[in-house]
């Protein structure tokens, strides 16, 4: 399968390239979810691997241009692009990612970006990013900037394949531009009412039963993308292999199995810059993997701001993430409380989400004061403390496109537990499985009884501390960079040129 063959690309020469990078998120300048993270940092990698870089992103409300020393580009004063029968005005402004050379185009229009939301339900969802992927596409004609490939990322920007088959298919600036669009969650598709081709600029010739526009009746962005993209890739190889079937493909799987051979899973990686015990600014000790004596004082600090009692012989688990039916949060229901009264265990718990999983963490909390702490909402150091802290990390997720807690975990030597799915089961290794590989503890079946039997196996191990020791540091050993990211997408990258020109 090629998702499983990336390696192969890698013997093919790398040359520099130019790279529009179109996002609707991206840290620092706009976040919602891992897709900022990846565009804060993946564009930098392949800046440093020597490729031309422009980034586009709408200019939200929130954004701080100013902090960022962003400017207008007035040489782009007075630009418009089609939604619908209007002709929407939008202008642009200029700046860097930080501490790179990657180059920042916000595209400016108050109408549809000045609100407090990044993405909403407004009934205009459609126009705002119909605006943006045409607003990408005029700054590059004004600049007469050719890219050699637009890296289009999940159904937001899903319509730039389509445009440059279709709409822009005139203009020979783009005749040698390969695409490439990334599928960072598949549950989000973009499907809006018929009348949005039209609004798009596109023909209704194409929207007809199981066609390329149409999804349920609708038109989906996300779907019409995935037809008319050279290449496609998701952030790991296992979800790769997982949307293609009907349990996680959110009813794309039969597109993706038509597009197999052109579907590839490429993990993210982490930002060890910011996440790196033996640098981290939010840490009150460093340490690294041979010397782990800062681990254990991070681990009573804090103990210490949750209010526990700090035991080197009692293990920690910590639990950060979203609190939705996706992380798995169903099946620690039920085994909390068999766990914490048969096992000398400790658990803390940072997150936000809905009602009834707040509620839980509430009661855990309540119910086993000296050995449940949690933290309802967001908190940024703690999140980083909870990592450098904790003995073991929990990730029980229903499905994870990739996740990214369970490799700041082994960076951290903090050892995870998590449900073989998506980019879990990429990156964890069963130590019970593989004795000479493995790194956490890893389970299948989506029961409680599995993640039960998980715990348990990690709550042994951790028991004997030279075992332990040699698990955290196997884990700390692991290569999560970007760089190895960057060079598996400039293959991708070269492979999708080849396919659109034959070079």
């Amino acid at each position: 399968m090629p998702y499983l063959a990336l390696a192969w690309f890698f013997i093919q020469p790398s040359v520099s390239m130019k790279i529009c990078f179109a996002t609707t998120e991206c840290v620092p300048f706009a976040k919602t979810g891992g897709l900022a993270d990846v565009s804060g940092a993946l564009p930098k990698a392949l800046a440093e691997q020597g490729h031309h870089v422009k980034l586009f992103l709408p200019l939200y409300q929130s954004t701080p241009v100013f902090d960022y020393g962003f400017v207008q580009a007035h040489e782009l004063d007075g630009m418009t692009a089609s939604v619908g029968y209007r002709n929407i005005p939008f202008n642009t402004w200029y700046g860097h990612l930080p501490d790179s050379e990657v180059e920042v185009y916000l595209i400016d229009c108050p109408l549809y970006f000045h609100r407090p939301q990044l993405y909403t339900a407004d009934n205009d969802e459609d126009e705002r990013f119909i605006l943006f992927q045409h607003a990408v596409l005029h700054v590059l004609q004004r600049y007469a900037w050719a890219p050699d490939v637009i890296h289009c990322n999940d159904w937001a920007t899903a319509l730039l394949p389509v445009y440059l088959r279709k709409s822009y298919s005139w203009d020979q600036l783009f005749a040698q531009t390969a695409t490439l669009l990334s599928i960072h969650n598949i549950g989000y598709q973009g499907r809006f009412a018929p009348a949005s081709i039209q609004t798009a600029g596109l023909s209704y010739d194409a929207f007809y039963p199981s066609g390329p526009y149409e999804l349920d009746g609708g038109f989906s962005f996300l779907k019409a993308g995935l037809i008319f993209a050279d290449v496609l890739s998701t952030v790991s190889p296992t979800y790769a292999q997982e949307i293609q079937g009907p349990d996680l493909g959110a009813d794309l799987d039969g597109v993706l199995r038509m597009r197999n051979h052109d579907l590839f899973g490429v993990l993210n990686g982490i930002d060890l810059d910011v996440w790196n015990p033996a640098t981290d600014a939010y840490l009150p000790h460093h340490y690294a993997v041979n010397d782990l004596a800062g681990k254990a004082l991070n681990k009573q600090a804090l103990l210490k701001e949750v209010s526990l009692p700090y035991d080197p012989e009692v293990p920690l688990i910590g639990f950060i993430s979203r609190l939705t039916a996706q992380k798995g949060i169903a099946l620690l229901q039920p085994i909390l409380q068999p766990i914490l009264e048969q096992h000398g265990v400790q658990f803390i718990f940072l997150g936000s989400g809905e009602d009834q999983y707040e509620d839980f963490f509430r009661w855990a909390t309540q119910a086993y004061p000296h050995r449940v702490a949690s933290y309802i909402g967001y908190n940024e150091r703690l999140a980083h403390l909870i990592e450098a802290g904790s003995d073991m990390f929990l990730m029980p997720s229903r499905y994870e496109p990739c996740g990214l807690n369970q490799m700041y975990s082994l960076a951290y030597g903090t050892v995870p537990i998590v449900r073989s799915t998506g980019g879990l089961a990429d990156t964890v290794r069963d130590v019970y499985a593989d004795g000479e590989n493995g790194n956490g503890f890893s389970f299948n079946d989506y029961e409680g009884y599995a993640l039960h039997n998980a715990i348990e196996r990690a709550l042994t191990v951790f028991q004997d501390q030279d075992a332990w020791h040699t698990l955290m540091q196997r884990g700390m050993t692991e290569d999560f960079s970007w760089t190895r990211s960057a060079e598996a997408y400039t293959s991708l990258y070269e492979h999708a040129r080849r396919m659109r020109v034959g070079v």
